[in-house]
């Protein structure tokens, strides 16, 4: 029997529409995976790139492929560029996080704001409070100095200053003096000697105190080579205690302006109360600073000396503390208003009979904060608290941190700096070895064991002064009768010593520009991006869009890496083998138990049935004329 097969055609509109829609779903399936299309290796990601970039030599990487010897060289000169430049690159990170600066000098021409100027008597004063234990200080002193040199000040001083060295001492004061002695001590080893001992070689010997713990297991020996400055420290530790004992402060508060200072112009007009304010100086006695903050500023609209500060002052040292003073004159310091005037560091000495004229140039800094610099624009990061009634500056600080320091090691404060909260200054009579842990602390403070100095930061704006001065005989020869005559009657004047009573101060502005240093950072954000731009085009003569060209290659090459690795870790489940059936130890069982019974063997087969296309899917989507025409 044969069979025979039946063809028939569909009808052409029917296979025309078919054909239009298998195209448009080929389409669209064409255009979502040009959306998501990514290369299929490597290599051709790698081609593709060197063939289209807009970088330098990466299509030698590819049209010289056929020539090994090629493409080895522009492989390894390739990747030698690029590690030159990425060097350049690191150099260029490196400085630019490094925040160098640029200094800029400018000179502005204005009416300058003339700065605060404090005038000391550079002697302390025998203040009423103080005047009894004093003059008891003075007698132990002179019988020291009997002692050690073999001189009598008491014959050496007026009648009337000899009577008090007959007044009895009171015990406590001889008790605290008799505990801190002044003694010979040998020059190697500070062994202390008996007094006028014949063996000792008046050159091989120095002259100092020593200070003891409360307990006496430690003591501190604090020696000079010069008699004369053990005499002063010594002098000057039993002052401090005296002064320390006086309850109020403003007992010390004796101003005596109009006898101190005789004369005071500014810009040819006359100053007045309201122009000064006063304090005490434990060393330097009574000083009055000029144009502080309590006033209305002085400004100065032309420079020289006659636009200036100046003043006519009493250099004679009468009722004063010799023992305490080697010196005569005034002290002059000129700093910036709302700064508190540390004489010890910034002051100089104006000689008597003389005429002092000082010259200021003012110059302001300004640094730039943050990362370029460890400056403080007002004090507040500064793990410090400032004591004293000012803004911060560098000075405040340091002084203030040594003081807390004292507080917390000795239990007192140090009398010449601000009191802290809850503090109270250093006396012998409350704080028996207070000298001692004084002393062993400031060793450790100029070693900078405390840390203050590395504490304490520079402001970032502050403002200097600096001084020239020019001296000259002051009053003439010729002109000193008259002038002297003048000041006994204006000023009621004693004189006594012409040569060494008075003195003149002038204080002005030598120029009318001042100097301005500012800072400005040398290497910004858009500097680096020119350099980085730079060293770009030199090593591979491209622009910003080559290297957004050679970010998308990293982007690429990190998405073909997760889809192949993504294949991978599907291909490795497809293969794995399959797990053993749960019931293979039941089956063995079972054919342990009727091994005389054979069933028969069934297999299951699964086909697969491809089924062929029919014959008008044969047939192109395309009609042929003929077929159009029948």
């Amino acid at each position: 029997q044969g069979g025979s097969v039946k063809a028939e055609k569909m009808p052409g509109g029917e296979k025309t529409r078919q054909c239009k829609q298998e195209a448009e779903q080929q389409q669209k399936e064409d255009e979502q995976e040009g959306l998501i299309e990514f290369y299929g290796s490597y290599q051709e990601l790698f081609q593709f790139f060197c063939s289209n970039t807009t970088i330098h030599g990466a299509i030698r990487l590819v049209c010289s492929k056929k020539n090994k010897m090629k493409t080895a060289f522009w492989s390894v000169l390739f990747f030698l560029t690029f590690s030159l430049m990425y060097w350049q690159f690191g150099i260029l990170y490196r400085e630019y996080f490094s925040y160098p600066v640029n200094l800029n000098l400018n000179l502005n021409s204005d009416r300058l704001a003339f700065p605060a100027v404090t005038l000391c008597t550079l002697n302390p004063y025998r203040y009423s409070a103080i005047r009894q234990k004093l003059d008891e200080l003075d007698q132990i002193t002179h019988q020291t100095l009997l002692d050690l040199y073999d001189y009598n000040m008491s014959l050496a001083r007026s009648d009337g200053s000899a009577q008090f060295t007959r007044r009895r001492i009171s015990r406590s004061l001889l008790h605290h003096v008799q505990r801190h002695p002044l003694r010979r001590q040998k020059r190697d080893n500070l062994v202390s000697l008996p007094e006028n001992s014949p063996s000792v070689d008046k050159n091989d010997w120095k002259i100092g105190f020593v200070l003891c713990s409360e307990n006496n297991t430690d003591c501190f020996h604090q020696a000079y080579s010069s008699g004369v400055d053990a005499v002063r420290e010594w002098y000057s530790f039993h002052y401090i205690n005296i002064l320390a004992q006086v309850p109020d402060a403003k007992d010390l508060d004796e101003s005596d302006f109009e006898n101190f200072i005789y004369s005071c112009r500014f810009n040819e007009a006359t100053c007045d109360k309201a122009n000064y304010t006063h304090f005490h100086h434990p060393l330097y006695g009574n000083c009055y600073t000029f144009n502080d903050n309590n006033s209305s500023l002085w400004t100065s609209s032309l420079p020289g000396i006659n636009n200036g500060l100046s003043l006519v002052v009493r250099t004679e040292q009468n009722d004063f503390i010799p023992l305490l003073s080697t010196v005569t004159g005034a002290r002059v310091m000129v700093h910036d208003q709302n700064e508190p005037a540390f004489m010890d560091d910034g002051g100089f000495n104006v000689r008597p009979g003389i005429e002092t004229s000082i010259s200021m140039r003012k110059e302001m800094t300004v640094r730039l904060g943050g990362s370029y610099s460890d400056c403080t624009e007002d004090g507040s990061d500064v793990p410090v608290q400032n004591l004293f009634s000012s803004r911060y500056t560098e000075q405040v600080c340091i002084r203030s941190c040594f003081q807390l320091n004292m507080v917390k090691r000795c239990g007192c404060a140090y009398y010449f700096y601000p009191l802290p909260d809850g503090a109270e200054y250093c006396d012998y009579t409350k704080h028996v070895a207070w000298g001692y842990c004084y002393y062993k602390l400031l060793a450790e403070f100029k070693a900078d064991v405390l840390g203050c100095f590395h504490k304490c930061r520079k402001p970032c704006k502050m403002t200097e002064y600096q001084l020239s001065a020019g001296y000259s005989r002051w009053p003439s020869a010729v002109s000193e009768d008259w002038v002297f005559h003048v000041l006994s009657q204006q000023n009621k004047y004693n004189i006594t010593s012409k040569r060494n009573g008075v003195a003149k101060v002038n204080i002005f502005f030598e120029e009318w520009n001042y100097k301005t240093n500012g800072e400005s950072p040398a290497f910004t954000v858009v500097t680096l991006l020119s350099q980085l731009g730079n060293q770009w085009s030199l090593w591979f003569g491209s622009s910003v869009l080559s290297v957004m060209e050679l970010v998308e290659l990293i982007l690429d090459f990190t998405a073909i890496t997760i889809i192949l690795s993504f294949r991978w870790f599907r291909s490795q489940q497809w293969h794995s083998p399959p797990a053993p059936p749960p019931n293979t130890q039941d089956n063995a069982t079972f054919q342990d138990e009727a091994p005389g019974l054979s069933a028969p063997h069934r297999f299951t087969v699964e086909a697969v049935v491809t089924m062929l296309p029919s014959y008008n899917s044969l047939e192109p989507c395309t009609p042929s004329k003929d077929g159009e025409m029948g």
